[in-house]
């Protein structure tokens, strides 16, 4: 309020001096975003950060965020940057970089406006686009989804003063955030308050018109916002399964708390023209956004929410409650990373599917099928890379190309963890336990220095743990999996498995050709469904049941076939050799022949014993 009184009084009075308790060290920043008066997909936003004693500073939006480990420059998606003096006359602003702006004179700086555009509408024009979970789409009077380091920047020595943010937002719209809301008699208008720069990038914004369901999960009390734009899902559609989901992760977690709250923002695009293509979930400390496909299936909506969300939310766990310096003081312009992404990463998605066993979510053969698949996948990426060094150096060649690895051998890093620590303590601690351990010691609001977290953990459990980050995440050895395997009477065998259509996990039978734009059987191993219909390697697939099989199509038909049964009639128009040819018959049972972790029948019974407390204890 003393901002606003300021500023009309500086309007009548041109010679206005600057209150000193308006100095920008002693108030916070206050930010306007515009939500009705959009242009173009873009909205307008008014920083004011209070009085300044310096000649110059600098205004940044930010690079990278947390959780995402890319280079972003979030910056680019920022035009018009202008700032204006308390007479109300614009002053010179210079680009440093593409996330940075110099203000000179800032004595005078009243406050500074710009545009800002959506990332939804522009993944097309970047060989590395924003991962649609961490962007924004801006469409006016429909929904606005706003991870807020997109539209809010920091001044030099500020980004631990609060925020101010206030929204002006079209009529009939709500807002769903974690973010904490101050009463405001304004219409349309929400004013929120963040404790520091990092709470406003820690809690995205979704507006649209309200479609939200509460539940409480122990003392948890959990909102499922939904944007689904042609109303196929409603968060009551899909309620009772999310809600089932995160009592089962209640209930294996046990008495880990991080959250009195916490926000589910799933966005779900329409696969048309400006559609997100990056499907996938961030998470925040007390919220998660989530981007997938409304073309869905529900039982594959409700699968893939129950792994992206699941592993969201045990983000609570670590980084949230158990991380580094790195990230407790993150600087979003000059990342400095840690070498930890299997804890951050690995071990949060271990959880992600241990306790889906455990709380009786999927069987024991699915489990195993997912431990196997991370197998065969790490070995798509360099297996003899440390995994501490690739961490530390995540963001630039020839780590970030192996970044991914991080779902796939830092959980099986976890498993191996899990496992050693099962068998040295008699199946009595495991790295659940651990991970409650080091919470402990830790926690939101004290780090750990990057160097010394595996020799305490190396302290809290045992040599054989050092043995194996030593050599497996430190060392570049690769992980011999059947001997861990081996340890709860479990080998790895070959057999015929169940696949998609189109899909083996996540491992196309299908490519396009870049220059043709063909969608074209790839040169690899077909599921028997393909080969009863008659499909060959290098068969130009054009049409899918009627629908022509294009580029743009894809997606919309590989997901769509995610629903399809056993004797779902299909109707294939191919090309092969120039001439056109039809293949007609049923889905059947798509299989492929897959290493699989089948349990030895005649494994001694400490093993079978160490196998069940690892699964159900």
């Amino acid at each position: 309020m003393k901002k606003i009184t300021f500023l009309i009084f500086a309007a009548i009075i041109a010679a206005c001096t600057p209150k000193v308790n308006d100095l920008a060290t002693a108030t916070a920043v206050d930010v306007n975003i515009d939500l009705v008066e959009v242009n173009n997909d873009k909205v307008h936003v008014v920083t004011n950060p209070g009085r300044f004693t310096t000649e110059t500073v600098n205004f940044h939006i930010p690079k990278t965020v947390p959780g995402t480990y890319s280079n972003n420059n979030y910056g680019k998606f920022v035009e018009n940057v202008t700032a204006y003096d308390y007479d109300n006359k614009p002053m010179q602003v210079s680009a440093v970089d593409e996330n940075t702006w110099s203000i000179a004179n800032a004595t005078h700086l009243d406050r500074l406006e710009y545009d800002v555009n959506d990332s939804f509408d522009t993944e097309t024009e970047y060989e590395e686009p924003v991962f649609s979970p961490a962007g924004s789409n801006i469409e006016a009077n429909e929904n606005y989804f706003l991870n807020l380091h997109m539209f809010v920047g920091y001044f030099d020595d500020l980004k631990e003063r609060p925020y101010q943010l206030t929204f002006s937002y079209p009529a009939g719209f709500k807002s769903a955030t974690s973010l904490e809301k101050v009463e405001t008699k304004k219409e349309n208008t929400d004013t929120f308050i963040a404790n520091r720069y990092f709470e406003v990038t820690d809690n995205p914004v979704m507006y649209s018109r309200p479609d939200s369901q509460s539940f409480t999960v122990n003392d948890i009390e959990v909102t499922l916002s939904v944007y689904s734009p042609s109303k196929i899902y409603s968060a009551s559609s899909i309620k009772n399964e999310m809600e089932k989901m995160m009592k089962a992760q209640k209930t294996f977690l046990g008495a880990i708390n991080a959250t009195k709250k916490y926000h589910i923002l799933l966005f779900l695009g329409d696969m048309g023209e400006g559609a997100p293509t990056g499907f996938g979930a961030l998470e925040h400390h007390t919220s998660t956004t989530v981007v997938l496909p409304e073309t869905m299936p529900k039982e594959a909506l409700v699968e893939t929410m129950t792994d992206v969300v699941s592993h969201e939310f045990f983000h609570i766990v670590t980084p949230l409650s158990v991380h580094s310096e790195e990230i407790q003081y993150f600087d979003y312009n000059d990342p400095k990373m840690s070498q930890h992404l299997w804890m951050y990463e690995g071990v949060t998605e271990y959880f992600a599917n241990l306790f889906q066993i455990n709380q009786g979510l999927i069987d024991q053969n699915e489990f195993y099928n997912r431990i196997v698949g991370k197998v065969q996948n790490s070995k798509r990426y360099d297996d003899e890379m440390s995994f501490t060094n690739m961490s530390k150096n995540i963001l630039v060649a020839p780590y970030k190309e192996n970044y991914a690895n991080v779902y796939e051998k830092g959980a099986l890093i976890g498993m191996c963890l899990d496992l050693i620590i099962r068998e040295q303590s008699n199946g009595e601690k495991g790295i659940l336990w651990l991970m409650k351990r080091l919470s402990e010691e830790y926690g939101v609001d004290k780090p750990f220095k990057d160097e010394e977290l595996l020799e305490k953990i190396v302290a809290l459990t045992y040599p054989e743990v050092e043995t194996f980050f030593n050599t497996h995440v430190v060392g570049d050895t690769p992980i011999p999996y059947e001997d861990y395997f081996s340890k709860v009477g479990l080998t790895l065998d070959s057999g015929m498995a169940p696949c998609g259509f189109f899909l083996n996990g996540q491992i196309p039978f299908i490519d396009v050709n870049p220059q043709t734009k063909a969608v074209f059987v790839r040169n690899t191993e077909l599921n028997t469904s393909m080969e009863e219909i008659g499909l060959q390697t290098g068969d130009i697939i054009k049409s899918v049941n009627g629908k022509a099989f294009t580029i743009e199509a894809i997606r919309d038909v590989v997901i769509s076939s995610m629903a399809w049964q056993a004797d779902t009639a299909l109707n294939l128009v191919i090309e092969r050799d120039g001439e056109e040819i039809t293949l007609e018959g049923k889905v059947g049972i798509p299989q492929v022949e897959k290493t699989q972790l089948i349990e030895v029948e005649s494994a001694p019974d400490e093993q079978v014993q160490l196998r069940n407390v690892w699964l159900k204890g």
